[in-house]
């Protein structure tokens, strides 16, 4: 995570903002009332999906189950038909 203060993002928010947006990079900005932290679309849309697969207890634990089973009883990627 990249740290900077409010100062600082305001004087380089673009160069700041795209290396978030390259690198995946979340940038944390520190002001004198508290911190926020800026994520990539990418990391948001991430964070999101995980969410609601924690919310989905049915998803959830297919999910466990599949983890649990051994590599050599599960089809190939290039076997899936979707």
């Amino acid at each position: 995570m990249t740290n900077t203060n409010i100062t600082s993002f305001r004087k380089d928010i673009y160069n700041l903002l795209e290396q978030t947006i390259k690198y995946n990079e979340p940038l944390n900005i520190s002001t004198k009332n508290g911190n926020a932290v800026v994520l990539s679309e990418e990391d948001y849309n991430n964070l999101i999906a995980t969410l609601d697969i924690e919310r989905n207890k049915k998803l959830k634990d297919k999910i466990i189950e599949g983890m649990k089973e051994d590599l050599k009883d599960c089809i190939a990627e290039n076997e899936v038909e979707w």
